[in-house]
């Protein structure tokens, strides 16, 4: 029987299983759905559509570089236990890996072939789900680069190279020494792995922040009583105040305790002897914004119990 589109579809929407392992299936049962469903549990793979609608928050964030390129995806599992599990490691870093390739953009990544298999990103993803037994989730991923220069990476709370909760991309252009700009590119992401800046500089910060910010402190401003002039001047120290809080090149650097981030940058391009452009940042940190399940233990033993 001749396997067709619509039959591999039918196969996967029941499934949850890959393309390229409903075709084998389908094939392997000469286009029978119900023995092809059979065939692929066998194997383990029909699992993975029942693990799709469980919560994944935990897993890990990989970073991968390529001179004047990086890109950092985050890949989502059940439980932080998976995350030491060598085979998702292996997977994690080969998908950042790939990524590189795409500049990290989410879709590209996803139709990516993956090394050595018949699928793609995606569908790797569900074989690994049935593989390893938990949901994954391929969440996002980000790239960055320079035409000159290099990016820098550095990963917070490691579990194994270039893997870990917190991962972080800093792109520097300059024509200065390559071991400059890695030192000074990996002091840079560490600050930013800690302080979690909502942009590089003024005027990369979201408009809307700011005049947010600026709408608090001017009602702030005004329970004072203070002349209009006063006012405007309170509101312009605290905008000031909160750009060194959020901006990355106002920040205090975290490494010396004194020196604003844009300072080191510039001290850094005095002693090369080349100017040194902070170009961006990426920062990934491992389950943030996913809205976990809380769950009453109590309950869930009671429940049980009626069955």
């Amino acid at each position: 029987m001749a396997i067709t589109a619509a039959l591999v579809k039918e196969l996967r929407e029941t499934t949850g299983a890959g393309m390229m392992d409903c075709k084998k299936a389908l094939s392997e049962t000469d286009g029978n759905i119900d023995a092809a469903v059979d065939w692929l549990r066998t194997k383990g793979l029909a699992a993975a559509a029942k693990k799709a609608g469980r919560i994944a928050a935990e897993g890990l964030v990989a970073v991968a570089v390529n001179g004047t390129a990086g890109a950092v995806a985050e890949l989502n599992s059940e439980t932080d236990f998976v995350s030491r599990n060598e085979d998702f490691q292996k997977f994690v870093a080969e998908i950042a890996n790939l990524a590189v390739g795409v500049n990290g953009d989410i879709d590209a990544l996803k139709a990516t072939a993956f090394p050595d298999t018949s699928r793609n990103v995606e569908e790797q993803v569900t074989h690994m789900i049935a593989k390893i037994g938990e949901n994954m989730n391929l969440r996002r991923s980000a790239g960055i680069s320079v035409e000159k220069g290099l990016v820098a990476s550095y990963i917070h709370s490691a579990i194994a190279p270039n893997l870990g909760k917190i991962g972080v991309l800093v792109a520097l252009e300059s024509e200065a020494d390559a071991a400059v700009l890695e030192g000074l590119g990996k002091q840079i992401a560490m600050h930013i792995a800690a302080t979690n800046p909502a942009s590089a500089t003024v005027d990369d910060l979201d408009p809307e922040l700011v005049e947010r910010e600026k709408a608090v402190l001017t009602e702030q401003a005004k329970e004072s009583g203070r002349p209009a002039e006063i006012i405007e001047k309170m509101i312009e120290g605290r905008i000031r105040k909160y750009y060194e809080q959020v901006v990355l090149v106002e920040q205090t650097f975290v490494i010396d305790g004194e020196s604003k981030v844009k300072a080191v940058i510039e001290a850094a391009a005095k002693d090369a002897g080349k100017p040194i452009t902070l170009k961006g940042f990426i920062r990934f940190e491992l389950g943030e914004g996913i809205e976990k399940e809380e769950k009453d233990f109590a309950a869930e033993v009671a429940e049980q119990l009626k069955k």
